[in-house]
């Protein structure tokens, strides 16, 4: 299959400007890249310029690339005209299945034959999304980018192709997301979430439960983490953690030990009912813990909290080069 050459490509095309896709337009647009948007939204524009303004100051901390242009992108109401001349796809349409299904045929259909396309998809798997694509040529080169919310901050993106995708194809995603400056696990298979939404699901999971009997609240839970295992997880994450809180026997030593405790009912991985008084008590913490704090008050204060610990952890890296970023996804 040919692919574009990456190194020539100047322009992308983002489809659908909403929180994640405007977050891609803002990112891109820092990477000194001219954005083509489609969103057939009418006041499109107009939130699209607001979300690059807001994410700016964040993306100018962290490194503008020659030539960034907050202004270089334009909105256009016909898809086959935003895909015009660029070189990269990405998709990023409510997680509507149906939607993205028509909508990724769509574009495969419209944009130049040599163009890979991603999705932002947070769930679905590409096998099923490729479903209304009856040319493979077409099909094999929709592939999954997961971002993590804000795109423009977060780093990290999943790739995985589906049934029909070219492993080329993958390769290639894989290699323009890293050479953008993103940080990319290429995942081996399919799997519904991929891997940090199983994660972060599971977590989510028991801290419903724990807010509907009564056994911690919003506040509690958040701090938990934030104050706790959170202030760990940036350099080493959950396994390393455990390895070493394995003592210098390791994981091995910490299974050993700490194994039959996995039979303790100590969580509830079964999504719990979400009754009217479970949303009602989640939403009633989280109002409780924002205070009277606005919302952009709020935006800023996360972006230079993760700003600051991705700052902190670059340098720790540069010292203690055994960290996480040696490590492999392979």
């Amino acid at each position: 299959m040919q692919l574009r050459d990456m190194t020539t490509i100047d322009t992308v095309a983002c489809v659908g400007a909403g929180t994640i896709g405007g977050g891609w337009a803002a990112y891109f647009l820092a990477r000194g890249l001219t954005v083509r948007v489609w969103d057939p939204s009418p006041d499109a524009p107009e939130k699209l310029r607001r979300l690059i303004d807001n994410a700016w100051p964040a993306l100018t901390e962290l490194g503008l690339a020659d030539g960034a242009d907050r202004d270089a992108w334009s909105v256009h109401t016909d898809l086959a005209e935003a895909l015009e001349g660029v070189g990269f796809v990405q998709e990023s349409a409510p997680e509507n299945l149906g939607l993205k299904q028509q909508l990724l045929a769509d574009i495969a259909q419209a944009a130049p034959a040599d163009v890979v396309i991603g999705s932002s998809t947070s769930g679905y798997g590409m096998t099923e999304m490729a479903e209304k694509l009856t040319d493979d040529q077409q099909a094999a080169r929709l592939v999954v980018g997961h971002p993590f919310n804000p795109p423009y901050l977060i780093p990290l993106v999943e790739v995985v192709g589906g049934e029909r995708t070219s492993e080329e194809v993958v390769d290639w995603a894989a290699e323009w997301y890293d050479a953008i400056g993103k940080s990319v696990i290429r995942m081996n298979r399919e799997v519904p979430g991929f891997i940090a939404n199983r994660l972060q699901e599971a977590l989510w999971r028991e801290a419903l439960h724990m807010v509907e009997n009564g056994e911690a609240t919003v506040e509690q839970i958040d701090r938990s983490i934030t104050d706790g295992p959170g202030l760990r997880w940036p350099l080493q994450g959950p396994m390393l953690t455990f390895h070493l809180a394995g003592g210098e026997g390791g994981m091995a030593h910490m299974l050993d030990h700490f194994g039959p405790s996995l039979l303790s009912p100590w969580t509830r991985l079964d999504a719990p009912e979400l009754t009217p008084e479970l949303r009602d008590a989640v939403v009633a913490g989280c109002d409780y813990e924002v205070g009277d704090r606005r919302f952009d008050e709020l935006v800023r204060a996360r972006d230079a909290s993760v700003i600051a610990v991705r700052k902190a952890m670059a340098e720790i890296r540069k010292t203690y080069p055994g960290g996480a970023e040696g490590a492999t996804t392979e």
